[in-house]
């Protein structure tokens, strides 16, 4: 799966956890909403500085870092869940990143692996 597909297949899907997600779907819009964040804060700095000067500026950043970060957990969200679902696991195996020190990489550990057999969540999505 390419980048523009991988892009309008999530997007197309961001309230669907149900099926599968593969793995350079996952990694493909992770990079996409990394640089539409970076996007975006050189965007809101750039408007905060116009208006106000460094004033504007100290206030635009964290609005769009608040915005953008609760617009991206949604949306990452629902592929991670597929992501998970793709391995063999439950959607519920996202709440190991809430253990300290380990959790996050479990997390990612569990995010690179690949099951290219049918599973509980259906055929693998190519």
């Amino acid at each position: 799966m390419n980048f523009s597909e991988s892009i309008s297949t999530c997007l197309n899907k961001c309230t669907n956890t149900n099926g599968r997600a593969s793995l350079s779907e996952f990694w493909w819009f992770y990079l996409f909403c990394y640089l539409v964040n970076i996007v975006a804060l050189l965007l809101f700095s750039l408007i905060g500085y116009t208006i106000s000067g460094i004033d504007g500026l100290l206030v635009s950043l964290p609005i769009c870092s608040i915005i953008c970060g609760i617009v991206n957990f949604f949306l990452m969200l629902a592929v991670t869940i597929r992501r998970l679902h793709d391995t063999g696991h439950s959607g519920f195996w996202y709440f190991i990143i809430f253990v300290p020190l380990i959790g996050s990489i479990w997390l990612l550990i569990l995010l690179l692996t690949s099951n290219n057999e049918e599973n509980e969540y259906g055929l693998p999505e190519y």
